[in-house]
C-alpha cells in the first residue's frame, strides 16, 4: 500500500482529494474517514455491523462493474483490516 494515499478506516475508499474526507463535528477535515461514512463527528451508519457493511460494499462495488466474486474477497480481505472493525470478525 502507498502511504501517500489515505484510505477510510471505515469502508476503504481512496481518498485522494479534499473532498474525499469526512468532517469532525466542528467541520475540520477528519483524515481517518471519508465524506460518505463520517459526517461533522459522526458515522452516518452507525450502528451497522461489519458484515453489513462488508454486503453493503460488495454490492456497490458490483454497480460499478466489479465481479460478486472479486468484490467479495476484496471486502472480506479489506475491512476487518480498518480501524473502525479492527477485532471484529464477520459472520461466515
Amino acid at each position: 500500500m502507498n502511504p501517500s494515499i489515505n484510505i477510510c478506516q471505515s469502508c476503504g475508499m481512496p481518498m485522494h482529494h479534499l473532498i474525499d474526507f469526512g468532517t469532525n463535528k466542528d467541520s475540520t477535515v477528519n483524515t481517518d474517514y471519508c465524506r460518505f461514512c463520517f459526517v461533522k463527528g459522526k458515522f452516518v451508519d452507525h450502528g451497522i455491523t461489519l458484515e453489513q457493511k462488508i454486503e453493503q460494499n460488495i454490492a456497490f462495488a458490483e454497480k460499478r462493474g466489479m465481479r460478486k466474486e472479486d468484490a467479495t474477497i476484496m471486502a472480506h480481505n479489506t475491512l476487518p483490516t480498518l480501524r473502525r472493525w479492527k477485532g471484529q470478525k464477520p459472520m461466515e
